[in-house]
């Protein structure tokens, strides 16, 4: 291999890199309330979407909605989501608020910088009758 055709490698994998961030792909973070409620809606047959409160980081966001709350985090280059129904599993973390699942594949969600009061009052009014 020359030096020649090395330079042109690393230039054409530089320059699709650059395309690639330029088109946002593999970007999955969630950056608003209002992006949380969009993709728990499209995410989850159903649903309807009232409030939200996301992690700090943008990995992870709980959405109330018709009676059921979602939780969202991302997964690789994607976000996942579950429907749960209250009353939630809410435990203190060090970073914030972790929502237990009950799913052993999808694991717990930790919400950076949110209050678990705060998590907890955003399902409460799902729970009275």
């Amino acid at each position: 291999m020359s030096l020649t055709q090395l330079v042109i490698s690393i230039v054409g994998v530089l320059g699709l890199a650059l395309v690639a961030r330029w088109l946002r792909l593999g970007e999955s973070r969630i950056a608003t309330p209002d992006d949380a409620c969009r993709i728990a809606e499209e995410m989850l047959a159903g649903f309807e979407a009232r409030r939200a409160i996301v992690s700090k980081d943008g990995n992870a966001a709980l959405v109330a909605g018709n009676g059921t709350v979602a939780v969202l985090k991302r997964h690789g280059a994607k976000v996942a989501a579950r429907r749960l129904v209250p009353p939630l599993v809410i435990r203190d973390a060090v970073e914030g608020a972790t929502i237990e699942t009950g799913e052993r594949l999808f694991g717990s969600v930790t919400l950076i910088n949110v209050f678990p009061d705060d998590a907890r009052a955003l399902a409460a009014p799902l729970t009275l009758v």
